[in-house]
């Protein structure tokens, strides 16, 4: 019965990592829309193999209902546009060598001048598909019409069944973010008391060049988050919880330019100490124990603005808060140390304030009132933009459509 319960268990979990996965419900929701849109042009089309429809399913059925309307919209657009001019050659020249080239031609600055941006291509490509038969009138025809399918039963796929919302995954995203940058500044703050080698600064320096790499993976969940939030009717998510997560992502991305310019100090440093150790105890320790709080605020800070419910976002900024105070406490000590340190080393006193600014800068960076400040100078960014769109488009609708000028005499 134990044994059962937990094959239950372990299914149950692997389905909700399923359904949390964008990879995988794209992959289902995908198969069903391509097959459920060639079932329909099978029976609206002449065509006996109408693989047009499926396909144009395949390319606009998104992981977000945004991104499908948009997708729809330029996968038409290409068909249709590439369809004309087929039909435009057709009634002037026949298919030889150079009028394919015109086409092709002709084709590829048309698709560029619609914006129709990853689907230029297509334009292209339904023109010769379309000039390279003898019936152009009703090849052009089922090519629009199975186009059209694909893309309406795509829309209403993600319409009535709409999409997730992946607000959760990219939030997990970003602590996920936040935690591996605090192993790696855990791991830079075992180097202040101890006597790396070049090599092994220089490999802690190569991870924190890394972290650009997930910055970038980041902020694509996030941008996908945004995108699910978009035309989708499930869902009434304000403008302040997307501001709260853009900004946070945005304090983790400085601190991981900063956290690689920390690694790239102390790889200077050990250039200079050569083997030794690169600074006193006491000095070392009161680093190391700055750094350790502040890898923990790291976290703390993730947890803030990824938490959706008040009590979370309290207990965060309670942890953060004390974090924080610890972190400026073993600051002001290493400060005092590293002062003289400086003094009684003119020779490396540069290197060892950048340890102390690079410190401060992410101490900042992680403080509530910056973050405050920042959360609200980005939410009065946003307004603004809509109040001048907003503006622009009732401008638009007062002046009406232009009149043509009167011609003098």
């Amino acid at each position: 019965m134990a044994r059962g319960e937990g094959r239950k268990g372990r299914l149950g979990g692997l389905l909700g990592r399923l359904r949390r996965d964008p990879f995988a419900v794209q992959t289902v929701r995908s198969t069903a829309a391509a097959t459920l849109s060639y079932v329909v042009a099978l029976r609206l089309s002449s065509e006996p193999v109408p693989l047009t429809a499926p396909l144009t399913a395949l390319l606009v059925v998104q992981v977000t209902l945004y991104s499908t309307v948009t997708t729809s919209l330029r996968r038409v657009t290409s068909v249709v546009v590439g369809v004309l001019i087929a039909i435009a050659f057709s009634v002037v020249v026949g298919l030889s060598w150079w009028s394919l080239a015109l086409v092709i031609l002709a084709s590829l600055l048309i698709g560029r001048m619609v914006k129709v941006e990853e689907f230029v291509p297509e334009v292209a490509i339904s023109a010769m598909l379309v000039l390279g038969v003898t019936q152009v009138s009703v090849t052009a025809w089922d090519r629009v019409l199975e186009t059209l399918i694909g893309a309406v039963v795509g829309m209403l796929f993600n319409l009535f069944l709409a999409p997730p919302v992946w607000v959760d995954t990219a939030g997990g995203s970003i602590e996920d973010l936040a935690r591996r940058m605090r192993l790696l500044l855990l791991d830079v703050a075992d180097e202040f008391t101890g006597a790396p080698r070049v090599e092994e600064a220089a490999d802690r320096l190569h991870a924190a060049r890394r972290l650009d790499n997930d910055v970038a993976d980041v902020d694509g969940a996030l941008r996908t988050a945004e995108d699910s939030l978009r035309f989708n009717p499930r869902v009434k998510e304000g403008l302040m919880h997307r501001v709260v997560l853009r900004t946070g992502l945005d304090t983790l991305e400085i601190c991981a330019v900063v956290l690689r310019v920390l690694a790239r100090t102390l790889t200077d440093l050990a250039k200079h100490r050569d083997g030794h150790r690169l600074l006193p105890a006491p000095t070392a320790l009161a680093l190391r124990e700055t750094a350790q709080y502040t890898a923990d605020a790291l976290v703390s800070f993730a947890v803030l603005v990824t938490a959706r419910g008040s009590e979370d976002a309290e207990a965060a900024e309670t942890r953060l808060a004390g974090e924080l105070r610890a972190a400026r406490v073993c600051r002001d000590h290493a400060a005092e140390r590293l002062l003289a340190l400086a003094l009684a080393d003119a020779g490396r006193w540069q290197l060892y304030g950048a340890l102390l600014s690079e410190v401060d800068r992410i101490l900042d960076e992680l403080d509530p009132e910056h973050r405050g400040r920042r959360l609200m100078e980005e939410l009065d960014r946003r307004v603004r933009e809509r109040s001048e769109r907003r503006r622009r488009l009732a401008l638009r609708e007062r002046r009406g459509p232009r009149r043509p000028a009167r011609a003098d005499g």
